[in-house]
């Protein structure tokens, strides 16, 4: 089973608000999710982003892929390279 870590839009028409999820690759973008690990919220200036740090590690550990998306966000928080120190 592939997992992914990606966006699952929420919010109202032209007012985007993410969820970062986890989720299976055969899900839906805002269907079934295995767990919640952080938001993103594109329409504040700058843009908010809150992640559960814990759990956002410990899935990239555990082999979920980020999306594109999701693997500049985890950047900019500076998750990635906590990420990348740890594993090596």
């Amino acid at each position: 089973m592939a997992i992914k870590m990606r966006l699952a839009r929420a919010g109202a028409k032209k007012k985007p608000f993410y969820q970062i999820v986890v989720a299976d690759v055969r899900s839906r973008r805002d269907g079934r999710f295995i767990e919640n690990v952080g938001t993103y919220d594109p329409n504040q200036s700058p843009a908010a982003v809150k992640f559960e740090e814990t759990k956002a590690l410990d899935w990239l550990g555990k082999g979920a892929q980020p999306t594109d998306t999701v693997k500049q966000i985890l950047k900019k928080a500076g998750l990635w390279e906590k990420f990348v120190t740890k594993s090596a």
